[in-house]
Order: C-alpha cells, then structure tokens, then sequence
C-alpha cells in the first residue's frame, strides 16, 4: 500500500496510530516504560539472590543456596508459557492497551507477595512456598509483557525505522536489570551495611517494584491502541488470538523457538548470571561483582537503538548471522577468560565484548518475530513459542551452570551456551529476512 510505503496512516488507522512522528514516539515511549517497570520488578529477584537466599533457604553451602533461589527462577520461567499464551489471547482479541494494562498488575502482586512474606526460620517451609506463589505470578506477567509489548512497539512504529524503534523493547528491558543492579549498588554502598542487607533490606527493592507496577498501571491506560489491532479488531474475533489460528503458521511458530534459543541463552548468560558467576567462580566480592555487572549493561542497553537503525539499513539476518557466528566462536574462550581473571577491568572487558555480540539478536529480535504473523495472532504467535524457548534455555540457565559448578564439570555449561547459539546459527542462515518479508507491510 502506498500509504503504508511513506509510513503514513490511512484514514481508517487515524483513530489509532499518531498522525506524527512526535505522536508515534509518544506511543512508543508510553508502551516502553510500562516495560521497564515489568523487568525491572523481575530482575530484581537475581540481583538480590545474592542475599535473601539464606532468609528462604538456609544452609551452610553458598552454591546449594544459589541454586535453590535458581530453581524457583526457573518455575517462574516456566509459566511465562502460561502468561504467554493467556495475555497474547487477551491481547489478540481485545487489544494491546488492555493486556498491557493487566500485566503490570499482575507483576505488582508478585513483588508484593515477596515484600512482606517472613522468612523460613518464621514460618518454616511457608516462606519458600510463598516464593514460589509470587514467582508464578510474575512469570504470568511478564510472560504476557513481552509478546504483547513487542508486538505493540513494532505495530507502533512506521517501517522505515521499524527496527530502530522496536529495540526500544530491550533498552527497556535492560534499563530494568540496570535499575534493579543501581539500587543494589545505592544500598551496598550508601545507605546500608551488608548486614542490613542480608537481614531485612533486600525487601526495599521489592517494595519499589510493587509501587511502581501500581503507578504504571495507571499510566497505560492512556496508551492509544495500534492502528494493526483496531482494523483487525473491525473483522470477526472467531479467528483471533487461538492456539487453533495459530498452529496454521507451524513455520513462524517454530523459527521463533529456533532464532530464541542461542540468543536467549546467551543474554541471561551474559547478564544475570554473570553476577554471581564473578563472585561464585572468579571470586570478586559481591560490590565489585555488581558494579562490573551494572557498568557493562548499561553500555549494552545504548547499544540497542545503534543496532535496531543498522538492521533497517542492512536487514535483520545480517545481524543474526554476526551474532551467531562470533557466539559460537567466541563464548567458550571469554567465559574460561572470566573464570581465571581478577582484574575487574578484563572482566569487565570481556563481559562486554561478550554482550557487543549478544546485540545482533537482543536489539532485533522483537521485531523479527512481529514480522513473522498476522495481526489476529501477532500477540500470540510472538508472545507464546517465545516463552517456551525463554523457559526452557534462558529459565534454566543459572539453574545448569551452577549444576555443572557443583559437579565439578563448570566448563560443560561453556560448551552447553555454544552448542545453542551454533544450533540457532542454522535457522539464521536458511530464514528469510523480516525486514524484506514483513507481515506488517502487507497489512
């Protein structure tokens, strides 16, 4: 469509999509910070391990701590499937605004729950019961987040900077680990001792998290809904948002689990559990583990926008192909690098040269999949085989790579993270490029 060509609204889209670029960037901006809150409420829960492990599991083994709190990580992994598949059916058949809307609620409840929920020398085996509960609900939630927000951002943005403004989803996203790793850092080093924070302080995080998914709550129900959602919306809902509707697309269903699985591993790889990696394996202590941690994906998070205007030049696969070819090549030699070194500037040197490569995928990897369906099953096709993959290669990342430590066997989990994005390699080299095979063009 001609229209559609010089990223301008049709008149049946005017209601819904902004007439303007100004307009367009208010959307995008509104749908992002909902994001930032969703992840930050769930990373919260990784940087602070490190410290309310022994209030949940107590112990006198760090590592077995560790992977309790790992475990738990990956039930909430495990019903981001769940929220995948109930929140892209919401979102499919009654709009991006109201999933959006519901899923930040869902996740306050869950950072709520872990506000205010005793330990175990308290109330016994409740304690873990009860953070177990609050991980299911935010693994609904941000299961649902992340299909319904990416699938939002793409339709939102025009196709001439599509990729450009869809990598917003990840700046968000990360912004979120960021936000969670700077509180860390202000408790560590300003307002608390480091028993205060194994103690009682590493609630006050969970406490912002809650407050701020309440505020955000509030804030996108003034979010316009997408000009894709609203002319689909104006046809018969009997084909939107069902597993029935989508298992006609089998192939876009199984190229998201394939192009998710190396780029997914890799990122938590690189960013949660590097954390406790530098201080469990190469023994940096918990401050400078958190600074390294909180330096390196800060200039990550920048690097997403430079990477989302270089795939609307060059195309998405480039991108895909890089990320999976220098992955492959290059993880298990930084990880052995990592575990030998005490240098804090190397570790911080090849965390990031580690996440420069993971980019090729986290800064496009939202809108490939978009492109990949139509609207009446975008939220769900994006949303739901995604989650699959998320949970089982990214959900159970800390959980294998501290098996393998206890095991004795730590450099299997470097060969594990090579053989995914080496095995995604091959779906990027034989898929088409979204950029040229758009499913949002020819709406």
């Amino acid at each position: 469509m001609k229209e559609e060509t010089k990223d301008t609204p049709s008149i049946n889209e005017s209601k819904s999509i902004p007439k303007t670029t100004t307009g367009r960037i208010k959307s995008i901006i509104g749908g992002s910070l909902g994001n930032l809150v969703e992840w930050y409420d769930w990373y919260v829960y990784t940087a602070f391990s490190l410290y309310f492990s022994d209030a949940f599991f107590p112990s006198d083994n760090q590592t077995v701590q560790l992977l309790n709190t790992a475990g738990i990580l990956a039930i909430g992994f495990l019903m981001r499937p769940v929220g995948g598949w109930l929140m892209g059916t919401f979102a499919d058949r009654y709009g991006r605004k109201k999933a959006l809307t519901a899923s930040v609620l869902l996740m306050s409840v869950g950072s709520l729950i872990i506000t205010i929920t005793p330990g175990f020398r308290t109330i016994g085996v409740a304690a873990p019961l009860m953070l177990v509960l609050a991980r299911i609900i935010q693994g609904i939630s941000v299961g649902g987040e992340y299909g319904t927000s990416a699938t939002y951002l793409s339709e939102m943005a025009g196709k001439k900077h599509r990729g450009f403004y869809s990598s917003f989803q990840y700046v968000t996203l990360i912004m979120g680990q960021l936000m969670a790793l700077a509180v860390l850092i202000l408790l560590q080093r300003v307002f608390l001792s480091e028993q205060q924070l194994h103690d009682w302080g590493w609630r006050i995080p969970f406490g912002i998290g809650a407050f701020l998914a309440v505020i955000t709550m509030y804030l996108r129900r003034s979010l316009q809904e997408s000009a894709s959602f609203t002319n689909e919306n104006s046809k018969s809902k009997s084909a939107q948002g069902t597993l029935k509707a989508l298992a006609k697309h089998p192939k876009a269903v199984f190229t998201v689990i394939g192009l998710t699985a190396g780029g997914t591993l890799a990122f938590y790889t690189f960013t949660t559990y590097m954390q406790k990696f530098l201080v469990n394996t190469s023994g940096f202590s918990k401050s400078s583990a958190s600074l390294i941690s909180t330096l390196t994906i800060a200039i990550f998070m920048l690097l997403q926008p430079a990477f989302g205007l270089l795939s609307d030049k060059i195309g998405r696969k480039p991108l895909l192909i890089g990320f999976g070819v220098l992955g492959t090549l290059t993880t298990v030699p930084i990880l052995t690098l990592l575990s030998e070194t005490k240098d804090v500037w190397v570790a911080f040197a090849l965390i990031l040269c580690a996440l420069i490569i993971v980019s090729g995928y986290t800064s496009i990897n939202a809108v490939v999949k978009a492109e990949l369906f139509p609207a009446n099953i975008r939220a769900l096709g994006v949303g739901f085989p995604y989650a699959i993959a998320v949970s089982i290669f990214g959900g159970s990342a800390e959980y294998i790579a501290l098996l393998f430590k206890n095991e004795h066997h730590q450099q299997w989990f470097y060969w594990y993270v090579t053989v995914c994005i080496a095995l995604s390699l091959i779906l990027y080299i034989t898929m088409n490029d979204t950029r040229k095979h758009s499913k949002i063009e020819d709406e």
